[in-house]
């Protein structure tokens, strides 16, 4: 692990002097204003990546890491020092992380197009490079069940050009993949997604959310019924339509079944993070200056959301916490 150039930009200047309430985020809803800290601004904390993604909180070590994919590496953000460094380059153009029950890394990579598994040791186990002789797309985000059996989607995002992998031709349909934890048995756990991108399960595990980037006339969150078996999904159905100009892709959820998602992408004054309540409904917002891709839950109490967006890492104290897994 190396330290970035000391001329690397941290905070670009931005935001100066934020005041309270801090006007980016805004309540739509009541029900957002119990989650609002007043005196909590947007912080920006590092700037200076291409396309960040995927971040991933590390309580025993009290650090982040992020992808930054067309650059190739995993960046990581040091709570106590508020310093930034590499913590893997090259990473195979990773894009989601995740822990799973064990603590460990799980990285989705778009270059060697397999979801790996970070030991303790800093050796990396392949979890799942293919299936059915086929390879991989692009595998993407990534979430860890309580049972330990990991969840990723796999879209060609990767596969489109040299920016955020290898130009190639897709092998597979776009599928979303269970990898059981204890046999590393493999299923496909949803078809037919016009591009899978962010996913996670709500606080009790009964529901399973999946963002449709490329839907069509929109994009789209999706939710499902998990079964009891806690293995297969039911009951697919459209939550949250994001209408002409949205663009969710990240999410995560917390304690109160919030989804809490990256959002942006065309229309500018869209850029940040939505907030929907358990019924879908639309609840709060959080703008930033650039569109956030992806996010997660983090800091002592898993009451600090950490928002990567384009090219900057950003943060907000907020009032709940997030579930764990994510």
């Amino acid at each position: 692990m190396s330290n970035l150039d000391a001329t690397t930009p941290t905070t670009a200047g931005w935001r100066e002097h934020p005041r309270y309430p801090d006007p980016a985020i805004e309540a739509l809803d009541p029900r957002f204003e119990k989650y609002w800290i007043k005196l909590a601004a947007v912080e920006r904390l590092f700037t200076g990546c291409r396309w960040a993604e995927g971040p991933v909180w590390f309580g025993d070590g009290r650090y982040l890491l992020w992808s930054d994919i067309p650059n190739n590496r995993i960046l990581r953000w040091d709570e106590e020092t508020g310093r930034t460094s590499v913590y893997r380059r090259p990473s195979d153009f990773a894009n989601g992380h995740t822990r799973d029950r064990q603590g460990r890394l799980v990285t989705c990579e778009h270059g060697a197009r397999r979801v790996t598994r970070t030991e303790y040791d800093g050796s990396i186990t392949v979890l799942m490079d293919g299936w059915q002789g086929k390879r991989l797309n692009s595998p993407n985000d990534v979430v860890v069940k309580s049972d330990g059996s990991i969840w990723f989607t796999d879209p060609i995002f990767g596969l489109l050009g040299y920016y955020e992998g290898y130009k190639a031709e897709p092998e597979l349909e776009q599928n979303v993949y269970r990898v059981d934890g204890e046999t590393g048995e493999v299923s496909v756990v949803a078809e037919g997604v016009l591009g899978p991108n962010g996913l996670c399960f709500s606080p009790d595990e009964r529901t399973f959310y999946l963002v449709e980037s490329r839907g069509v006339p929109h994009r789209k969150i999706l939710a499902y019924d998990v079964e009891p078996d806690g293995r297969t999904l039911s009951a697919k159905r459209v939550l949250i339509d994001a209408g002409p100009h949205g663009t969710p892709d990240g999410m995560r959820c917390d304690v109160d079944g919030n989804l809490w998602c990256g959002w942006g992408m065309g229309d500018a004054a869209l850029d940040g993070v939505f907030v929907f309540a358990p019924d879908g409904t639309h609840i709060g917002r959080i703008s930033l200056p650039e569109r956030c891709a992806n996010l997660c839950f983090g800091g002592r109490q898993r009451n600090r959301l950490f928002m990567a967006a384009s090219q900057s890492l950003y943060a907000l104290y907020v009032n709940t916490q997030g579930v764990p897994g994510g």
